[in-house]
């Protein structure tokens, strides 16, 4: 029979400098939303047009979408 040695090691997640951070504003009411961008202000502008052109939708949602990764560390 053959053993298995197995090792062990500590991991961090960590978010990703690489890659932006999504921002997304999305209307409750009717599902439209903004297009990702990497400015926050961006879909709160949206939002502040689309309820212009809409007054009945009131109630909105942001979508942030961030990546991370799982950075290896010390060994056990």
């Amino acid at each position: 029979m053959t053993r298995a040695t197995y090792r062990f090691r500590e991991h961090t997640l960590t978010p990703e400098r690489d890659k932006p951070t999504l921002h997304t504003m999305e209307c409750q009411a009717c599902g439209q939303a903004s297009v990702d961008s990497a400015d926050p202000t961006d879909g709160t502008r949206w939002a502040a047009d689309h309820f212009k052109a809409n007054p009945g939708h009131f109630t909105y949602q942001e979508h942030i979408e961030r990546s991370y990764r799982f950075e290896p560390g010390a060994w056990q």
